[in-house]
C-alpha cells in the first residue's frame, strides 16, 4: 500500500505543549494522529468504498508475496538433483 505524507499548520506553542505532555505519558503524537485519521476515514468514507479499497489492498498483498519453493517441490520437479 502506497503511503502519502501531509503537512498541516498548527499553533507552535500548542504543538510544543501537546508534544511535551504526550511524551510524559509515553504516547507518540504521530500514532495518535494516524488513529484520528482512521476514525475520520471510517466516519466519512462510505462502507462500499472502504470495502473496495480493502479488497484492492488485499489483492496487492497477494501479488507481492513470492512463492517459496520447498525442498520437496525442488526434488519432485527435478528428480536427478539430490539435496542433502
Amino acid at each position: 500500500m502506497k503511503k502519502e505524507s501531509m503537512k498541516i499548520s498548527f499553533n507552535a506553542e500548542k504543538l510544543r505543549a501537546v508534544k511535551t505532555y504526550m511524551e510524559k505519558k509515553e504516547i507518540d503524537l504521530e500514532d495518535e494522529l494516524v488513529d484520528q485519521l482512521e476514525k475520520l476515514y471510517d466516519k466519512y468514507v462510505p462502507a462500499n468504498v472502504r470495502e473496495y479499497i480493502d479488497d484492492k489492498q488485499e489483492e496487492e498483498k497477494r501479488k507481492r508475496k513470492p512463492k517459496k519453493s520447498t525442498k520437496k517441490q525442488v526434488e519432485s520437479s527435478n528428480p536427478s538433483i539430490i539435496q542433502e
